[in-house]
C-alpha cells in the first residue's frame, strides 16, 4: 500500500456557500440519534385516590386536595418530558450541499489521505494501526471505501478513534467528527463523483 498524492481542481471543489446547510444537516443528524424515550407521569397518571388528605379548615395544615400533587413527594411531575421524536426534515438538496461543503473543506485543508488500495496479510488490528501511523494519522479518522471490504471492517473495528464507512453511507456529521479521511483510490474517486454531481 502506498500513498497517492491527490491532484484536484481547487476552483471546482472549493465552495463559498453551504455553511448554513452544514449546520442544519449536523443538527438534524444529531437530533435523529436521540432516543426521545424520556418519560414522566403527570398528576393524573401517578397512583393515588381522589380522597382529600384532611379537611379544608381547622387542622393548621396547608389546604390539600389530593396526594398526587406535584409539590408532594410521590406526586406527579409538572411539565415533565414525554416520549417524542426529535427528527427534523432536511431537503435532499440541502443535505447534498452540506456534504459537498464538508468534503471540499477537508480536501482544501489537506485532510484527505489516499492510498492505492487496502491490502492486509491477515485481519489484524495492529496492521491497520501501523498503516495509519505511517500515514501520519494520530487522531480521529474515517476509513472510506467504495464497496464494503470485510477484512478492512475487521481491522478497523477495534481502533477506538477510527470509523469506517462506504462512500454512499458517509454523512456530513461523520466527515466533520473525524480529523482525517483515509480513502483507497476507488473510494476517493467515488467521493469526488458524489460531490461534483
Amino acid at each position: 500500500m502506498k500513498r497517492i498524492e491527490t491532484v484536484f481542481d481547487r476552483s471546482k471543489l472549493t465552495l463559498d456557500r453551504g455553511e448554513q446547510a452544514v449546520k442544519d444537516a449536523v443538527t438534524a443528524i444529531r437530533n435523529a440519534l436521540r432516543a426521545g424515550t424520556a418519560s414522566t407521569k403527570s398528576k393524573g397518571e401517578v397512583a393515588g385516590s381522589n380522597k382529600k388528605p384532611w379537611k379544608q379548615k381547622g387542622t393548621g395544615n396547608a389546604r390539600a386536595g389530593f396526594r398526587q400533587s406535584p409539590v408532594w413527594r410521590g406526586g406527579g411531575v409538572a411539565h415533565g418530558p414525554h416520549p417524542r421524536s426529535y427528527v427534523q426534515k432536511v431537503n435532499k438538496k440541502v443535505m447534498s450541499l452540506a456534504f459537498a461543503r464538508a468534503v471540499s473543506d477537508k480536501l482544501v485543508d489537506g485532510d484527505v489521505i489516499v492510498v492505492d488500495k487496502f491490502e492486509f496479510e491477515a485481519p489484524k488490528t495492529k496492521l491497520m494501526a501501523k498503516l495509519l501511523k505511517e500515514l501520519g494519522v494520530d487522531r480521529t479518522a474515517c476509513v472510506v471505501q467504495r464497496d464494503v471490504d470485510d477484512t478492512v471492517v475487521l481491522v478497523t473495528s477495534n481502533l477506538p478513534r477510527i470509523d469506517y464507512s462506504t462512500t454512499q453511507a458517509l454523512d456530513v456529521y461523520t466527515v466533520l467528527a473525524n480529523r482525517k479521511l483515509v480513502c483507497d483510490k476507488a473510494g476517493y474517486d467515488a467521493l469526488l463523483e458524489r460531490i461534483t454531481k
